[in-house]
């Protein structure tokens, strides 16, 4: 299987377990790894033919539109499931980095799914 990465993807979604937290955007780091038979795409030098990651990086950019989420787990499993379904991912993985704990660089959860 092969694999396109988007790596550390900054945007702004309204996450945190508090009311408080989640009253503003804050910024948040996504990779998203997404794996597909890339063959066809090869040999046809055919962009449908695998994943567009530039569509992948705008669909995330707007994805906490209007929403919020109290956990990162939830919203890296919604993505995970969104990349699947949206941009024929075989397998999905997502990592969230969040910096909310000033004494610690950031923290992150990170999941895999398969489509």
């Amino acid at each position: 299987m092969d694999t396109i990465i988007i790596s550390e993807l900054e945007v702004w979604y309204h996450v945190g377990v508090p009311d408080a937290e989640r009253a503003a955007a804050q910024r948040l780091l996504l990779t998203v790894e997404m794996e597909r038979d890339f063959t066809a795409a090869a040999v046809g030098d055919d962009l449908r033919e695998t994943i567009d990651y530039y569509a992948v990086s705008r669909r995330l950019l707007g994805f906490g539109e209007g929403r919020s989420w109290k956990l990162i787990e939830t919203l890296a499993v919604e993505i995970a499931g969104v990349v699947g379904k949206e941009f024929s991912a075989a397998r999905v993985r997502v990592e969230v980095k969040k910096f909310i704990i000033p004494e610690a660089r950031y923290v992150a959860v990170r999941v895999e799914r398969e489509s």
